[in-house]
Order: C-alpha cells, then sequence, then structure tokens
C-alpha cells in the first residue's frame, strides 16, 4: 500500500508515503485505495481511504490535507487542515507544523515530497507537464525557504509518474517546450506515429528539481500508466475506455 524511499524514511522527524491503489475500501473501477474526491467514486469509500492512509502515517484523520488541485504554480504554507468545502486552488501545500501531513492526489502527473529534515519543513506539491512547465517546482521551494528551509538541506522524491515509454505528445506539446528554452528538446523523442513524440515527464521534473538548487532529487522510477496492478492513470483508463479513473496520493508529515 505505501512505497516510501530510503532518502526520507532515513530522517528521523518524517512520515512519507507514496501510496498504491492496494489497501482500501473502494470498490470496482477504483479498486481499492482511490483518495480522489475529484472522482466519481463514493464519497464515504474515499474518506476512509484517506483515513487509512492517514493511520499509516501516524497523523489524526483530520490532519490529512489536500488542496484543490488545478494544474498551476502556486504553493500555499499551512499549518492547520484546510476547509474541506472551500479548498485554496493551489498545487503544492508545505507545513512546518508536527502532526500535520500534507498530500497531493495524482493519476499520472508527478507527486513530489520535499522535506528539510534541518529545518523542520515539509511539502507535497502536484507536478503535470503544465505545473512543471509554468514553476510549481519552484514556488514550493521558496515558500519552504520563506518557511525557514534551505534549498541546500532540502530533499525532493519524485514518485510514480506516467514515463516517456508511455507518454506520446504531439509536435505542437513540444514546441511549446522548445520555445521557451530550445535545450528543453532533450526531453523528447521520436513517437511511433508521424507528427508525434514521446514526453519525458519524470526527467523534466528532475531536472527542474535540479536547476532549482535543491540538495537531493531523486526519482522512484515507477510508472503509473504501465503499472496497472499498483496505480491509478488517466490515460491508461482512457485507452481502456473505462468509465472513470481512481487516485492515488502521496504525503509528508513531520512527526510530533
Amino acid at each position: 500500500m505505501r512505497i516510501e524511499h530510503p532518502a526520507l524514511a532515513c530522517l528521523p522527524a518524517i512520515d512519507h508515503g507514496f501510496f498504491t491503489r492496494k489497501g482500501g475500501t473502494s470498490k470496482d473501477t477504483y479498486h481499492s485505495l482511490n483518495c480522489g474526491y475529484g472522482s466519481a467514486d463514493d464519497r464515504a469509500q474515499v474518506t476512509e481511504n484517506r483515513g487509512l492512509v492517514a493511520d499509516s502515517l501516524g497523523v489524526a484523520r483530520n490532519r490529512l490535507v489536500t488542496a484543490y488541485q488545478v494544474h498551476s504554480p502556486l504553493a500555499l504554507a499551512i499549518d492547520a487542515p484546510l476547509d474541506r468545502d472551500a479548498l485554496p486552488k493551489v498545487d503544492a501545500l508545505v507545513t512546518n507544523k508536527p502532526g500535520l501531513a500534507v498530500a497531493v492526489l495524482t493519476a499520472d502527473c508527478g507527486p513530489i515530497l520535499f522535506a528539510d529534515n534541518k529545518a523542520g519543513v515539509v511539502a507535497a506539491a502536484h507536478a503535470g507537464w503544465r505545473g512543471a512547465f509554468e514553476g510549481v517546482i519552484e514556488a514550493t521551494i521558496k515558500t519552504m525557504e520563506e518557511n525557514g528551509a534551505s534549498k541546500a538541506n532540502m530533499t525532493a522524491i519524485l514518485g510514480p509518474t506516467i514515463s516517456l515509454a508511455n507518454y506520446e505528445v504531439d509536435d505542437g506539446f513540444m514546441d511549446r517546450f522548445t520555445a521557451r528554452n530550445k535545450d528543453w528538446s532533450r526531453f523528447f523523442e521520436a513517437g511511433d506515429r508521424d507528427g508525434h513524440k514521446q514526453f519525458d515527464l519524470p526527467a523534466f521534473i528532475l531536472a527542474r528539481l535540479e536547476m532549482a538548487g535543491v540538495g537531493s532529487a531523486i526519482n522512484l522510477d515507477r510508472c503509473t500508466y504501465g503499472e496497472s496492478d499498483h496505480f491509478f492513470s488517466y490515460r491508461r483508463s482512457t485507452h481502456r475506455n473505462e468509465p472513470d479513473y481512481g487516485r492515488q496520493i502521496a504525503a509528508i508529515a513531520l512527526r510530533d
């Protein structure tokens, strides 16, 4: 149910997890740890699944916090749970409050968990192509710094994300990237169809993390699309004409 990376697991004040689709209570399409209220899944099942995640992290169930993700470059620092009926439209949450887990939901986009163990600051960021392109990574780092963190002491782990082999885009998509930076052509490879390329979103995210100056940037190297038993995938569900798709969760907290 829960995947950890040693670079964060070794930090004494941190609990974290990239949670798979396994170990929950949802049925049918969402089997089984669907944590996305944005899906058409039964809300009570999603609430219970989130509760199981909070239990795993050792935080109170009402202290597992997500935002209303909109593929933006916006990050927000929090020190208490948010109003579930009026969630802020941001794509990264930062906290220095022990016992509060910040989390993001994904189904192909990149979930990034950040920690500065020395400063006691953690963050979770949702980095799809648009968010990474527009600067959600840099915004997350800046917000962490404003709350006492240091780039040099940050560890950032990229969790399960759609891989190069499974992310086909058209030439116009690539043109958007190379118009901003010609060197970004290195994140694209020839596709199987004319007028199409394969896009390496994980490599792009890692490059942005490294360019931003984080002390350690690591890719968990797991593919949401390719590992159907373990992860939800928007693109895979679309290709299979499935009625809907679930969302997995990635979360991090400072221990009380």
